[in-house]
C-alpha cells in the first residue's frame, strides 16, 4: 500500500535510498546551520550518509583562518565572546601580541623615568655629601695645615678597634685675637666601638709644658698659638703618652647651631652660673643675660655656650674643662640617639662649627656601631694634675703628673673608670720634675 501524506492525503515519493535515522537527520541540520564546527567532524557525518567528499566540504566552522576574504570579518562577529577570546583564536593571538607590547612599553617607559629619578637624586645626594665632607674636613685651613695634622696623626684603625681622637676647643669672640689664637679646650678620647664606651681626659689649659721648635716653657693652650692643630695634637700625646688618631677641632662661638640642631641637651649643673664674662654682658652691657641654675638643666645653644666658657668657681679652669666635658658627652648621647636618616642634617651643622679628618661616612657609620649595641658608656675624668705652688715669672701654671697619667691611660684602654686615679704627688716634687729649675730649699731659677 502506498503511503500518504497524512495532512494533505497525497502519495509520499519514496526514495531509492535507505531511510535517515532521526539522529542523522540532526546532525544534517547542525552541519548546515553552521553548528559543525570542524572539517574533520564534517567529513565523519558525510561517510556515515555516504556522501561524496565534495560535499563535505561545504561544512565548516564559522571562522577559520584564510578562508574568508579580507573584508569578511562578520563570521568573527558573529562568535560569542568566549570564542573570540579563545588563545586557539588567531586573530585574537594577534591582537594580543599587539597589546602586551604596547604594555611593555609602558612599563619600560615608567621604569626609566624612576631609574632617571633615583640616579638624578642620588647624584644630588652625593653631591649635598661631598659639599659637607668639603667643609667638615677643610673647613678654613690651608692645605699646609692639612698635610701637617695628616702627619702628626697615627696611622688610622679601623673602626672596630679602639683609637684616640683630639678634641681642640677654639674660643675665639669679636676683637679678641689673641685668645683665638689659643685653644681653651683640650680633650683626648678614648672611643672604643668594641666595647661601646668612651673616656674623656682633660689637660688643663695651663698646665705647663715644654713646647718643641725652641719655643719653651709655656702653658698647654699656647701650642695652638705656636703651631695650630698639629702642635696641639702633638703635645697632647706627648703629655699623655699615646697615639692620637684622629682630630676634631671645635669653634664654641658657633657651636650653638649644632646643640640648637638636636634640640638642646640636659645636662646636670653642679653649681649655679651667673658670669657676666660668659654670656658677654661684661663687654656688651646691653646684651641678653643668661644665668643656668643648679640641678638638671636642658640647654639651647646659647645657653650651652655660656656653660662651657664660664670660669666663675673656685677651682677656675678645673670645673669648666668638666663641664666641657659634660656638654660633649651630653651631644654625643643625643646624637647617637637621633635617627641615622636625621645625622646628614645634623653633620652639615656640625661642619659649621667642627674641622675634623672624619669624613660623612665615617660618622654615620660611628653612630650606627654605638647605636646598634644599646647604651653607650662614658667616663669622664682630668689628667691628674697639682696648682703651682708659687707664680713662675709672675705666670701661674698647673702641673702634670706624669706617674698619675700613665696610671690613668691604662685603666683607660682596659676600659675602666679614669676618674679615681689623681695626683698624690707633692705640688713643690712635680715642680721639680717639671725641669722648671725650681728648688725645695728655696733658690729657684725663673720664679
Amino acid at each position: 500500500m502506498t503511503p500518504r501524506n497524512s495532512r494533505t492525503n497525497r502519495p509520499v515519493a519514496r526514495s531509492s535510498r535507505a531511510p535517515q535515522s532521526a539522529r542523522a537527520v540532526r546532525s544534517a541540520k547542525a552541519a548546515q546551520s553552521g553548528r559543525i564546527a570542524s572539517r574533520s567532524m564534517a567529513d565523519q557525518f558525510a561517510r556515515s550518509q555516504g556522501m561524496g567528499q565534495a560535499n563535505a566540504s561545504s561544512y565548516r566552522s564559522a571562522y577559520e583562518p584564510g578562508s574568508q576574504g579580507r573584508n569578511a570579518n562578520t563570521a568573527y562577529a558573529r562568535q560569542t565572546a568566549a570564542n573570540q577570546y579563545s588563545r586557539s583564536n588567531p586573530q585574537y593571538a594577534r591582537k594580543a601580541k599587539k597589546g602586551m607590547g604596547r604594555g611593555k612599553k609602558i612599563a619600560l617607559g615608567v621604569l626609566a623615568a624612576v631609574l632617571v629619578a633615583v640616579v638624578g637624586a642620588g647624584t644630588a645626594f652625593a653631591l649635598y655629601i661631598n659639599s659637607i665632607n668639603d667643609e667638615l674636613i677643610k673647613g678654613d685651613k690651608s692645605q699646609d695645615e692639612l698635610n701637617a695634622i695628616a702627619d702628626i696623626l697615627a696611622p688610622k684603625k679601623s673602626f672596630d678597634q679602639p683609637f684616640y681622637m683630639m678634641l681642640i676647643g677654639s674660643d675665639k669672640r669679636a676683637g679678641d685675637d689673641a685668645a683665638g689664637a689659643r685653644s681653651d679646650t683640650n680633650i683626648v678620647v678614648w672611643v672604643d666601638p668594641v666595647n661601646n664606651l668612651a673616656s674623656l681626659v682633660s689637660i688643663p689649659r695651663d698646665t705647663m709644658i715644654d713646647i718643641d721648635n725652641g719655643v719653651g716653657r709655656e702653658k698647654f693652650n699656647a701650642a695652638y698659638n705656636y703651631g695650630g692643630a698639629p702642635a696641639t695634637i702633638r703635645e697632647a700625646s706627648q703629655l699623655l703618652g699615646v697615639e692620637i688618631s684622629h682630630y676634631a677641632e671645635v669653634n664654641f662661638d658657633e657651636m650653638v647651631q649644632l646643640v640648637d640642631a638636636v634640640g638642646g641637651v640636659d645636662v646636670e649643673v653642679s653649681e649655679r652660673i651667673d658670669d657676666t664674662d660668659a654670656d658677654n654682658t661684661t663687654d656688651n652691657p646691653g646684651g641678653e643675660r643668661i644665668i643656668i641654675e643648679e640641678g638638671l638643666q636642658h640647654l639651647t645653644g646659647e645657653s650651652a655656650l655660656v656653660f662651657a666658657r664660664s670660669r666663675a668657681f673656685v677651682d677656675g679652669d678645673f670645673t669648666r674643662t668638666a663641664n666641657q666635658r659634660k656638654l660633649i658627652s651630653a651631644l654625643v648621647q643625643k646624637v647617637i640617639a637621633l635617627p641615622v636618616p636625621d645625622l646628614p642634617g645634623v653633620i652639615q651643622a656640625a661642619a659649621k662649627c667642627v674641622t675634623t679628618d672624619l669624613s660623612v661616612s665615617d660618622i654615620i657609620g660611628l653612630a650606627e656601631q654605638f647605636k646598634n649595641k644599646g647604651d653607650m658608656t662614658m667616663y669622664s675624668a682630668m689628667a691628674p694634675s697639682a696648682i703651682a705652688p708659687e707664680l713662675i715669672n709672675g705666670i701661674s701654671y698647673v702641673l702634670n703628673d706624669p706617674t698619675a697619667t700613665k696610671k690613668m691611660m691604662g685603666v683607660v684602654e682596659s676600659g675602666g673608670d679614669p676618674s679615681a686615679v689623681v695626683s698624690t704627688t707633692d705640688a713643690y716634687s712635680l715642680l721639680n720634675q717639671s725641669g722648671s729649675g725650681y728648688s725645695s730649699s728655696g733658690s729657684s731659677t725663673g720664679l
